[in-house]
């Protein structure tokens, strides 16, 4: 079996970062930063990686003022996901270690957090960011496998309603119940439907 490294890290072509400083100058957790502070406090690694390395700006307003073509664009996308969405509990963050010419002052010491953005096909990346394409396929891919699984699904229906036998009913219950935790894994990025 692949590691998540091997099946999505090591593939990011990352000639496609075009070093332009955008997701090091705003950047967005969907996590409070009252809760990240709490889990800083509380010694939890993610938490304690990204505040050691990000501040956060003093209002949405600021944030603006350095980009608001991503901060709108993470507004816009966070609004999407979640139509309650509530944007005044948001907080950007820029990071502290980012030069004037868009290079790491840290490069070599940087996180993990920092080594693997983009670190999903869901990410959000800033306008014009080199990966947005690339990942615009990765989450097509992972589109396409959840309908082939969602086939799969309805062909196993299909075949519950054809039998009687308690044995077989018993592992198609089974598998149905893997394909859905399948499906399930993706429902935060809208799975059911894809």
């Amino acid at each position: 079996m692949t590691s998540y490294e091997e099946s999505y890290l090591n593939q990011r072509p990352q000639h496609l970062c075009n070093m332009c400083g955008k997701c090091c100058r705003v950047v967005y957790t969907p996590i409070p930063y009252s809760e990240l502070l709490e889990k800083y406090k509380a010694g939890e690694q993610a938490a304690i990686d990204f505040l050691d390395i990000f501040v956060p700006y003093e209002s949405i307003s600021k944030a603006k003022e350095v980009d608001s073509s991503i901060v709108d664009n993470i507004i816009a996308l966070s609004k999407i996901d979640n139509p309650n969405f509530d944007e005044t509990r948001m907080t950007f963050y820029y990071c502290k270690y980012l030069q004037n010419n868009n290079m790491c002052g840290n490069y070599e010491n940087r996180p993990t957090l920092c080594r693997h953005f983009p670190s999903t096909p869901w990410s959000i990346v800033p306008p014009g960011c080199g990966f947005e394409g690339w990942l615009f396929g990765r989450r097509e891919e992972a589109k396409a496998q959840i309908r082939k699984v969602k086939e799969e699904l309805l062909d196993l229906k299909v075949l519950e309603s054809k039998t009687s036998d308690k044995a077989l009913l018993a592992k198609i219950e089974a598998v149905k119940n893997k394909l859905q935790q399948r499906i399930d894994l993706f429902k935060r990025y809208g799975s059911e439907n894809w």
